[in-house]
């Protein structure tokens, strides 16, 4: 998602997004299925957007609009009774009740107005393949039981994102999410004050970096 400063004025972004090669972004995990999603989009994109979406969190509360859909995606939203379909052409209206917002027509000027608006409403808005419109980036995901990574090249190269999460997939053990579970068990007998209980996690969890 877009930094403090991008959401800071409704008019317009920042012209600037990690000078000097930085990335500022900051990463945040959302619980989709407390949250409302509008999807503007029923094609190949659309498609990829929501897939996407599920793989990380299938119960993602979200409607999909468009005149109409692809079979795949029609299918895909069957095994999630959480998104809703909606065949129509996008109306500012569908904005009502919000959070997030992803647009990915193939009309540029649809996706531009859902994004004029979006930001009208201090919605978090994603323009498909347009960064400059874009207030957060779905970036490469790991996901290992508990255990997720979440992997952004700034919105500079989605191949570099899919290769890193490709790596971290094969190097990362299935076994992770065990010793979390322990480690959260282990948690929980710990007497003492806030401090002493992470001086305590730390220790025993020191061995990772090795």
């Amino acid at each position: 998602m877009g930094n403090s400063n991008e959401r800071s004025s409704a008019k317009s972004p920042l012209p600037l997004e990690g000078a000097g090669g930085r990335n500022e972004l900051y990463p945040v995990f959302l619980k989709l299925h407390n949250l409302n999603v509008l999807i503007v989009g029923g094609g190949n994109v659309g498609l990829e957007k929501l897939s996407f979406m599920l793989k990380s969190s299938p119960n993602a509360n979200v409607e999909v609009v468009a005149p109409k859909f692809l079979p795949e995606l029609e299918a895909l939203v069957e095994k999630h009774p959480s998104v809703k379909l909606t065949k129509a052409k996008f109306k500012k209206k569908m904005l009502k009740k919000r959070h997030m917002v992803i647009a990915c027509t193939g009309d540029l000027k649809v996706n531009k107005r859902v994004y004029d608006l979006s930001r009208k409403r201090y919605l978090i808005c994603n323009i498909a393949d347009t960064p400059d419109l874009c207030d957060y980036y779905l970036g490469g995901i790991v996901t290992k039981g508990n255990v997720k990574i979440a992997i952004s090249t700034n919105g500079k190269s989605p191949t570099t994102a899919k290769r890193l999460r490709e790596f971290f997939e094969e190097i990362i053990p299935d076994d992770i999410n065990k010793m979390v579970e322990n480690l959260n068990e282990y948690r929980k007998t710990l007497k003492g004050n806030f401090e002493e209980k992470v001086k305590k996690m730390n220790e025993i969890t020191e061995a990772l970096k090795k």
